[in-house]
């Protein structure tokens, strides 16, 4: 036995104890990584590939960045974690600065973004009850079909994909699923006067990154707001300038009601969510109704500071708009030359190419698997999608090398 390993290469041997060991709840593209800088990884053997995943747009800053990481061993050779049983040192810091940074009242930090989605649910409920004045237990919220908020129990009650829901049940009650991008559904089901909060991604990420209409954001805010609604954004992948702004809500000047983060918060280091809302939302949750042993942990505190501050001082939403354009300038040339391709569609750094082929075809998985050859490393959502996130640290040249890559891949196809 000892033998037949030491035969297989390092990537097989990794491959293997997944496998044989690990769940089956992945079906990960086959390469192994073991280190990454920047927007490169490199695999068990050496080989080096640019990052178009970006751990689902959580590396926003680039891997491994030295100011991240700085605050995450500084912290962690010091405290790492006393729970909420008592105060640390760099909440109450963090707290003030995320708050000042995205202009809310307050937050209420968790880990994961799925727990943020939860934490979000629990308190737009709470609030409904107790300052709308929804009768316990009426409670509605308005979601969008093609949604991607999470795995827990009460999130996939409200999604529509088979694979994510089927044998999962009994469901959650107490959502309303609309169409995406669709103001006269959304209008149509705010006259329910139990609807406590409308849920909505700025952008679809998962569903392909279904780009809505514009102005539809902006509507939907003023509908909410027409109907005493709370208006809740989920810009766990959309949000920390991956789509050129630092909220993809902030392109139609949209203040959510509640502000769900996560992902990029803290550069992909650690496990870092937020939500955020002002008091009037947020002081419905007391003592013993909401929390986490990790939340607010000091380490999360000192990385998602120093996360937000990457953002900010590399001006990473600034060039991960001009970068995104002309990504997409690019891509629509070769859109142009070849038919394999239907469109390239996305803002910022978040892009998706649409390939002229069914959903149940392997056509975007082996297309990812000779970009993976060629050394860049995407992944398939939905099929025949195949979407395109860099780090937002690269850079002009490093972009249009990519792009080579791209258009050499798809032309060999």
């Amino acid at each position: 036995m000892e033998t037949l390993m030491k035969e297989k290469t390092k990537s097989q041997q990794a491959i293997e104890l997944e496998n044989n060991y690990g769940a089956h709840n992945y079906h990960s593209l086959p390469v192994v990584l073991e280190k990454g800088k920047g927007v490169y990884v490199w695999d068990v053997e050496g080989k080096k590939y640019y990052d178009f995943l970006s751990a689902y747009s959580a590396v926003n800053q680039g891997h491994c960045h030295p100011k991240i990481i700085k605050a995450l061993t500084d912290q962690a050779s010091t405290l790492a974690l006393t729970s909420r049983a008592f105060y640390n040192d760099c909440l109450g810091v963090y707290e003030k600065y995320v708050t000042e940074y995205f202009g809310f009242d307050k937050v209420l930090p968790m880990n994961t973004g799925a727990e943020a989605v939860e934490t979000a649910l629990k308190l737009t409920r709470k609030w409904a009850y107790e300052v709308k004045g929804i009768d316990e237990n009426e409670a509605v919220i308005i979601v969008c079909k093609g949604n991607f908020h999470g795995r827990t129990t009460t999130i996939i009650s409200f999604s529509n994909d088979p694979t994510a829901r089927k044998n999962f049940g009994p469901y959650t009650p107490g959502f309303l699923k609309i169409p995406y991008n669709d103001i006269n559904a959304l209008e149509e089901a705010l006259k329910n006067k139990n609807v406590a909060g409308f849920l909505v991604e700025p952008i679809q990420g998962e569903a392909g990154v279904f780009v809505p209409n514009d102005g539809y954001l902006e509507e939907a805010y003023e509908l909410c707001k027409a109907a005493g609604v709370l208006f809740i954004a989920d810009e766990v992948q959309t949000g920390i300038a991956r789509t050129g702004k630092l909220l993809a809500c902030d392109y139609e000047n949209v203040k959510p009601d509640v502000l769900i983060l996560g992902k990029a918060l803290s550069g992909g280091v650690y496990p870092v969510s937020a939500v955020l809302a002002n008091n009037n939302i947020m002081n419905v949750i007391k003592p013993g109704e909401h929390g986490s042993t990790f939340g607010g942990n000091p380490i999360a505190a000192k990385v998602a500071i120093a996360a937000l501050e990457v953002i900010k001082d590399e001006k990473l939403a600034e060039n991960a708009q001009r970068l995104g354009e002309l990504f997409r300038v690019e891509i629509n040339k070769l859109v142009a030359e070849i038919d394999i391709i239907k469109l390239v569609r996305g803002k910022g750094l978040l892009n998706a190419i649409v390939i002229n082929d069914t959903e149940d075809s392997s056509t975007a998985w082996d297309i990812c698997l000779k970009l993976r050859d060629n050394g860049l490393l995407a992944k398939p959502t939905h099929g025949n999608i195949i979407r395109f996130a860099p780090p937002l640290v690269i850079n002009e040249s490093q972009l249009l090398e990519c792009v080579a890559i791209i258009k050499k891949t798809f032309k060999e196809f």
